[in-house]
């Protein structure tokens, strides 16, 4: 049986890379997007798969991607959103928006929605990777970039519960359609995550306590479960998991009220309304 094809961002490092080394043995194929030039076309090298560049922090760049995207590719059948970071200091985008957001969240919903209709003549997967720190989310909807209040923490947990949201909206829009979407926690993985920006998260990442975390290949294993298994029979669509089974999410990610309005104000903010 012919292998997916599998769009996966974050692809250069860390579980992203560990995922497309996996999926690339199961006989995928596997369409890797980095941020790091250099990487991204070695691991492509490696692998013998089609790669892309493309910045999060720019959403021109994520619109590029998904025209190239939809050149090149006839058959998408999983979308992998995990390209993901984390800032200290308040910074914003080209577009204005606070970093972390746009990144976690913007970036890969203006790049699932233009990929939408080939994800959906192919009855596809959407997996996207989240954060057990989604329950420590206080997500305002008036202030989705952090213009009056901003910690690094806080912005990443927004924008992982975000993440669920997002998820669990898409899979409420397309499910009859045939489209699949989950989201997942991969655990405390010892990567590079972090290692470019001035985020607490370095004296976790980048000291001598990194080697009791978990390996990139474990951190990768439920995402390529989900990446290839049947939704439906091994999981269930809209759920968000950790280690192949449900996982613990913020009282918000059942409120299909707020679901709904965090997606017609992302369309507005990526300009797609």
């Amino acid at each position: 049986m012919a292998g997916k094809t599998i769009v996966l961002t974050g692809a250069s490092d860390g579980i992203g890379r560990a995922a497309a080394r996996a999926l690339r043995q199961r006989g995928d194929e596997v369409v890797l997007v980095g941020r790091s030039a250099g990487k991204t076309a070695a691991l492509a090298k490696e692998l013998a798969a089609d790669h892309h560049v493309a910045d999060f922090a720019r959403l021109s760049e994520v619109r590029d991607l998904a025209a190239t995207l939809l050149d090149r590719h006839p058959a998408i059948d999983v979308l992998v959103n995990n390209a993901g970071a984390i800032m200290g200091s308040r910074t914003t985008t080209p577009e204005g928006h606070e970093a972390t957001f746009q990144i976690n969240h913007l970036a890969p919903f203006l790049l699932t929605t233009l990929l939408l209709p080939r994800l959906l003549t192919a009855g596809g997967t959407v997996v996207t990777t989240s954060s057990l720190l989604n329950t420590r989310a206080r997500l305002d909807l008036d202030d989705l970039d952090a213009v009056r209040r901003y910690s690094g923490s806080r912005a990443y947990a927004n924008s992982k519960l975000a993440n669920i949201l997002f998820t669990r909206e898409l899979q409420r829009r397309h499910g009859e359609d045939g489209l699949a979407a989950a989201s997942f926690h991969p655990g405390v993985v010892a990567t590079n995550f972090s290692g470019g920006g001035d985020s607490a998260a370095r004296l976790l990442y980048h000291t001598p306590l990194k080697r009791f975390l978990l390996t990139p290949e474990q951190g990768a294993d439920t995402l390529v479960w989900l990446a290839t298994s049947r939704p439906g029979a091994d999981w269930a669509p809209g759920g968000h998991y950790e280690k192949r089974r449900p996982s613990a999410v913020h009282r918000l990610a059942d409120d299909s009220g707020l679901a709904r309005r965090l997606w017609e104000r992302s369309q507005a903010l990526v300009e797609l309304a």
